[in-house]
């Protein structure tokens, strides 16, 4: 990669993130704003005033809620999923953490430190984090925190 990622640069790295797509899905073309540090490194990636993106230090990217939403709807479900049910809604909504006793569903690939979209058993998108827990973890554990999150969706 150059030393200033490009917008194509930015889709390679989600595709090996998030997997097949999700570039284009996140960045689309034309569509997107990328704000650079005054190196010129991307620190943040918005589309129409929303943060889609933040991309780490670590040349991986955290999810904002307009990140979580395009995923979702270019990604077969629960890829990059952890589902929950109506008792934990409006907490994850409210920013609060998921706890691995009411995952429903999850994508089985996701591992401890992931960029997952937690989302309601019908589909709406609750919030988006960082997976505490392997996904195997989340549905064998009865306490523990699941998901760290960083953005809750609001009130609904």
């Amino acid at each position: 990669m150059s030393s200033t990622p490009t917008v194509a640069d930015l889709r390679t790295v989600a595709d090996y993130q998030f997997g097949a797509g999700a570039g284009s899905a996140l960045f689309p073309d034309d569509e997107v704003e990328v704000r650079r540090s005054t190196s010129g490194r991307p620190r943040q990636v918005v589309a129409d005033g929303e943060r889609v993106v933040s991309y780490r230090t670590d040349g991986r990217f955290t999810l904002g809620l307009e990140g979580g939403r395009r995923l979702r709807a270019a990604l077969d479900h629960p890829v990059y999923s952890v589902v929950v049910g109506d008792e934990s809604a409006p907490f994850v909504r409210d920013g609060k953490n998921v706890f691995a006793k009411f995952v429903t569903e999850v994508d089985p690939a996701v591992r401890p430190h992931d960029e997952v979209a937690v989302v309601h058993v019908e589909g709406d998108l609750l919030g988006v984090g960082r997976a505490e827990l392997s996904a195997e973890g989340m549905l064998d554990f009865d306490t523990g925190m699941a998901v760290k999150i960083r953005d809750g969706a609001g009130p609904a």
